[in-house]
């Protein structure tokens, strides 16, 4: 679908960079999670809660990122849009002042619930705003600037950090200069319901897709360990300033970008080896993780992981949309989402379950999670096997 009017720059960039946002509301507070454990160590729960406040805005995503679709259609884009951005700043800056962590964590729900009508309608708009290869290329434009955001978040929110934990919260104030921006560059995209209103009667590919969100649901469940553990692993080895955690971790977010561009170039290879390809390069960085004994092995380790989770994101997609037609792509990637996210929240409970709190069992618990990252690499070569998964899913990604 196209708007009426003919969107440009202006639009482009907009919609990429909100679309960063949910980005930061991932990354930026990792490099000052221990400094935060400190300052609520007399909190009860503190050592679930913390993590949580990073996590939950994930969860809040993924259970609400499938109905954001329809709340858009029914009332706008646009003004959900801004509703979503006032939101989104309200409750990103409210950590600056409060003094509760039950309430931070409550603020951090607020700032899901934005991010799930900010990415819904960004991506959304996308589609609208442009037709045929122009959206391709934006789309794999928005993956890329995801990744290079969250290199940059990571150095940012470790720089401010330096000044007290609560110093990062002041970078969600950027919501108020896309306010203005947003209201006056962004339209409403003309209906189109009277020629999309018909009923698709074909049946949602619920066994293809399954093994699939399960791999997106790991995926997710992956990208989050280094965000979340990098800072206690480091602060293990005696590195405890938020610039050097934050420098780390943007380190891996680098390997992301790294392994997302890399799709492109074996995009030549079946899907599911290329999964395998992933899951074995994530399962060698935790191992390194694990073992490692230095501020660089760590970098070297995170790197590699990195590599491998950039892989994992666009091959999985694209072979979702492998599976599906048209009027089913709406719904397979609103489940890719809501995995995707589901795996985030999931990745520190899952750490915290195997090491019971002790930060000193956290190199046992990356090792336990290695090894099933390769197990599970070596359950990507069954794959293709499985009924009703299609194999024709390794196709060459849109030119940047």
């Amino acid at each position: 679908m196209s708007a009426e009017r003919q969107a440009g720059l202006p639009q482009s960039l907009l919609l990429l960079l909100g679309s960063c946002l949910p980005v930061l509301g991932a990354v930026l507070l990792a490099p000052v999670l221990p400094r935060m454990q400190e300052h609520f160590a007399e909190t009860p729960g503190a050592a679930v809660l913390v993590p949580i406040a990073l996590t939950l805005p994930a969860l809040v995503i993924a259970l609400l990122a499938p109905f954001a679709g329809i709340i858009a259609d029914r009332l706008g884009r646009k003004p959900l849009l801004l509703g979503a951005m006032l939101l989104y700043t309200i409750c990103g800056v409210l950590p600056l002042w409060l003094e509760s962590l039950e309430a931070i964590v409550i603020s951090r729900a607020g700032i899901g619930l934005a991010e799930a009508a900010i990415m819904t309608c960004c991506t959304t708009l996308m589609g609208d705003y442009y037709n045929g290869a122009r959206r391709e290329r934006l789309f794999a434009l928005q993956m890329v600037a995801t990744s290079l955001s969250a290199a940059i978040f990571m150095g940012i929110g470790g720089a401010l950090g330096e000044n007290g934990w609560r110093t990062p919260f002041a970078l969600y104030g950027v919501g108020l200069l896309f306010l203005p921006l947003m209201a006056w560059f962004l339209w409403e995209p003309r209906s189109h319901a009277a020629t999309t209103a018909e009923a698709d009667n074909s049946a949602f590919p619920w066994r293809a897709l399954t093994p699939l969100y399960v791999l997106s649901f790991l995926a997710g469940l992956s990208l989050f360990v280094v965000p979340v553990q990098a800072g206690y692993l480091l602060n293990l080895l005696h590195v405890d300033a938020p610039q050097q955690i934050g420098m780390t971790m943007g380190a891996n977010q680098l390997g992301v970008l790294a392994g997302a561009l890399s799709f492109r170039v074996l995009s030549g290879m079946p899907a599911h080896r290329q999964m395998l390809l992933a899951f074995v390069m994530a399962g060698v960085g935790g191992a390194l993780m694990a073992v490692a004994g230095s501020h660089a092995l760590v970098v070297v380790a995170v790197l590699i992981n990195g590599l491998g989770i950039g892989l994992m994101l666009p091959t999985l997609i694209t072979w979702i949309m492998a599976q599906v037609d048209f009027k089913q792509r709406g719904r397979a990637a609103g489940g890719f989402t809501a995995a995707i996210f589901a795996g985030e929240f999931a990745s520190p409970l899952v750490v915290l379950a195997i090491t019971g709190g002790v930060n000193s069992v956290l190199p046992t618990a990356l090792g336990i999670l290695a090894v099933v990252q390769l197990l599970i690499a070596l359950a990507c070569l069954g794959l293709p096997r499985l009924h009703g998964l299609s194999p024709a899913a390794a196709a060459p990604g849109p030119s940047l």
